[in-house]
């Protein structure tokens, strides 16, 4: 039992670390409502004498800003809607069926985990040109329709279900894919809205990907809008930092509403191995 010195000391850590976590989003906003001079001065200044709200305005006026946002909403929704499934369905099978070669071929999922990004770049940029799919929907959305990471967290929250309820409506005579659609995932909600997280903020954070696979500015995503105010003389950090904001807050909306059942699935994906 804590004492109350020790609640003190618990608490004021804990908000010392949120108001540690906040102030770069903090920084975001003041440097967006800066103008150029002040984003340069140094000393730094916190707060703009004048905040620009024109520089919202102003990134719509340089890019295609409004393209660019629709082009990552499809990416990223296309990618989380194709992981639920597929990544589900391959965790339903290694967490519930017995076939030959299961755990080495679940090793060798598991391997990919550990191969850095920067290692299938060129052969995934030379198979989106042999298939004619570079500067496409195609390129920016297929390879990213399933992943090791979602396979893995999805196998291991069924892993946390009792076996009984999928032995049960064997006995009653369903198929495996009636066990997947109408008894595993209705009781996966917190492991889906978390893997759907993932796969949201990896698709909306997306950089090195959709830079060597598209080339036309009605490709781009919002990843790429962001840097392409960084120029070969000078960075306009305002219109940046506005851009960078802007982009930044459909995420934390999703995460303030969802962020239940984020916590609560990667408490239970952890039960068993």
């Amino acid at each position: 039992m804590l004492t109350i010195r020790q609640k003190f000391a618990v608490h004021a850590i804990l908000i010392a670390g949120a108001v540690f976590m906040f102030l770069p989003f903090l920084w975001m906003l003041s440097t967006a409502l800066k103008s150029f001079p002040e984003s340069m001065m140094t000393p730094p200044q916190w707060l703009p004498e004048r905040p620009q709200w024109s520089n919202f305005k102003e990134v719509f006026v340089q890019t295609d800003y409004l393209r660019y946002y629709m082009n990552t909403i499809v990416v990223a929704l296309a990618r989380m809607s194709g992981q639920l499934l597929i990544c589900s369905l391959a965790a339903f099978a290694f967490a519930t069926m017995s076939f030959p070669g299961k755990k080495v071929l679940f090793f060798i999922i598991l391997s990919n985990m550990m191969l850095p990004q920067q290692i299938v770049i060129i052969p995934g940029f030379m198979l989106m040109k042999q298939l004619g799919w570079l500067d496409s929907f195609n390129a920016l959305i297929i390879p990213g329709l399933a992943s090791a990471f979602g396979i893995f967290l999805m196998r291991q929250f069924f892993l946390s279900l009792p076996k009984e309820l999928g032995e049960a409506a064997q006995i009653d005579g369903s198929s495996y894919f009636r066990i997947y659609w109408n008894v595993y995932l209705p009781l996966s909600k917190p492991g889906l809205v978390s893997l759907a997280i993932f796969v949201l903020i990896a698709s909306w954070n997306d950089f090195m990907w959709p830079l060597i696979t598209t080339q036309s500015d009605g490709m781009r995503v919002l990843s790429l809008a962001v840097a392409s105010f960084v120029g070969e003389f000078s960075t306009e950090y305002p219109l940046m930092m506005a851009a960078a904001f802007m982009a930044l807050l459909p995420l934390i909306v999703i995460f303030l509403f969802l962020q239940r059942f984020f916590i609560e699935g990667i408490a239970l994906t952890g039960v068993k191995s």
